[in-house]
């Protein structure tokens, strides 16, 4: 057991990265080291007052020997955010020296680590020196190093002037059925379809507040994303009232992006991709996850392989030119050939953009309940699923335009969105580097406010359960109206 000493408000930020090298405890929290035995091995991280600095010093101990230590100072003025950057470096480096294991991503257990990237560039960093400090500081290898920067490069085309206007988040939270993996907040079909119609009207009287304050504000619309849930789950007749609404009662004229995601194949048939298309929606992502028929039927999926090439000729047809498709790495009981063969027909279709997910085991999924019978992914065959996809998209003309990471992923790594030229996911740029207001609409959406003058995001939810939603559609507005009126 190693026995861990650090001041409480550095607790919650380091045990993510604690538990990434003891994955299965082996480790504990004291508040000081009188308590121990002899034997004991522990850490210790003390903060101290210098003149005008903090000096930052840990170490390792094992019977009065001192193992590894290493301190850093940080000026007064810089504190509070450097303070616990540092705190993690040192923290890391010295769990690195005791467990002789390096980690993908270093010290970093951020979502957004191509924020870091261009804060640095905006501080005048050239792109090599932002990836050395990616290596030197934060020890991420060289190719998360390397494909952070080239990320972060490809973004900024993306974000200039994206301040000065905001996008539109709309939640259908509805599915023919629930993955084994999912933890959005969705319901299915079969037991609430009944709930449509009034889930709609709500939704309904949400955007039209939002419409209101965008024109009173004189706001521009970036981008609008429909996603769930399953927005193609709900009937052709929901569907097409739904997107007229949209388009009638939101102010579009400048808009750069309307996504649908079109996820379930078997959702999808001619007149429902014509609905979408009428409509005016410029992207759409049919999901097919893998194009294992024995692994879409273990996690849950009513659909088959030939269902995604189906829909992808339905959509082409109508003249969709620019179709994403999200894979996951890292499924149950695939091994490294089984996603290879996924790769391969994802070549086939020719999808215009390809986000490849690193399978995420969340507190909210069924996944986490049945781990004991379900065989995971070990770390180094989902790590070489990760980089031959890369390797291949590239090869397909992609390069990689966004990238963030979860909690609970398998092998520490991330999800990076791959797009040809053109072909971009403007809504998930924005979303992930947080320079745009985003109005959410529907149960569980969550509304991001930025203010770039302070550095600073402000959020406002919605409840995620879609009757109280219903019921409360005056509390959620009300909730809008505290935060964005004030």
């Amino acid at each position: 057991m190693l026995y861990i000493v650090i001041p409480e408000e550095f607790r919650s930020g380091a045990e993510e990265l604690i538990k990434l090298f003891f994955p299965r405890n082996g480790y504990k929290f004291i508040e000081k080291t009188d308590i121990l035995d002899p034997n004991d091995i522990f850490i210790s991280l003390d903060i101290n007052d210098e003149n005008d600095k903090h000096e930052i010093k840990i170490c390792l101990k094992h019977e009065d020997e001192i193992l590894y230590s290493e301190s850093a100072c940080i000026e007064k003025k810089d504190e509070c955010n450097r303070i616990r950057s540092q705190a993690k470096v040192l923290l890391y480096n010295c769990l690195s020296h005791y467990t002789g294991k390096k980690l993908p991503w270093g010290a970093l257990t951020g979502i957004r680590p191509a924020k870091i990237v261009r804060s640095l560039l905006n501080m005048g960093l050239t792109s090599d020196e932002a990836y050395r400090k990616l290596t030197d500081y934060y020890k991420l290898s060289e190719n998360k190093a390397r494909l952070t920067v080239e990320v972060a490069l490809n973004e900024m085309g993306f974000l200039k002037n994206a301040e000065k206007k905001v996008s539109v988040y709309i939640g259908i939270p509805f599915c023919t059925s629930r993955c084994i993996y999912c933890s959005f907040p969705s319901v299915e079909m079969s037991k609430f379809g009944n709930l449509v119609s009034d889930y709609l009207e709500a939704l309904h009287k949400e955007m039209q507040w939002v419409a209101h304050w965008i024109r009173d504000r004189n706001l521009k619309i970036d981008t609008v994303y429909i996603g769930g849930g399953t927005p193609t789950a709900i009937s052709e007749s929901h569907l097409d009232y739904l997107l007229n609404f949209v388009v009638s009662v939101l102010p579009l004229e400048n808009i750069r992006e309307f996504t649908v995601e079109a996820g379930r194949p078997d959702t999808l048939n001619f007149e429902k991709l014509n609905i979408i298309r009428n409509a005016g929606v410029t992207r759409i992502s049919i999901n097919p996850q893998t194009m294992q028929e024995k692994t879409l039927k273990l996690i849950g999926r009513n659909h088959t392989a030939s269902q995604v090439f189906e829909a992808f000729g339905m959509a082409r047809a109508l003249g969709f030119r620019n179709i994403n498709c999200d894979l996951i790495a890292g499924l149950p009981d695939e091994n490294e050939r089984d996603f290879e063969e996924t790769l391969a027909r994802i070549g086939e279709l020719s999808p215009d953009s390809v986000t490849v997910h690193t399978l995420s085991v969340k507190r909210a999924s069924r996944l986490i309940n049945e781990m004991e019978i379900i065989r995971q992914t070990d770390d180094e065959t989902v790590n070489s699923m990760v980089e031959t996809a890369g390797f291949f998209l590239r090869s397909m003309g992609m390069h990689p335009y966004y990238l963030y990471r979860q909690k609970n992923i398998l092998a520490n790594l991330e999800n990076v969105g791959y797009a040809k030229p053109g072909c971009e996911g403007i809504y998930n740029i924005l979303i992930m580097e947080e320079v745009q207001t985003i109005l959410a609409l529907g149960a569980g959406a969550s509304t991001k406010i930025v203010y770039p003058e302070e550095n600073r995001v402000e959020r406002v939810f919605n409840v995620k359960n879609v009757e109280q939603y219903i019921r409360r559609i005056d509390e959620m507005i009300q909730r809008k109206i505290k935060l964005l009126d004030t």
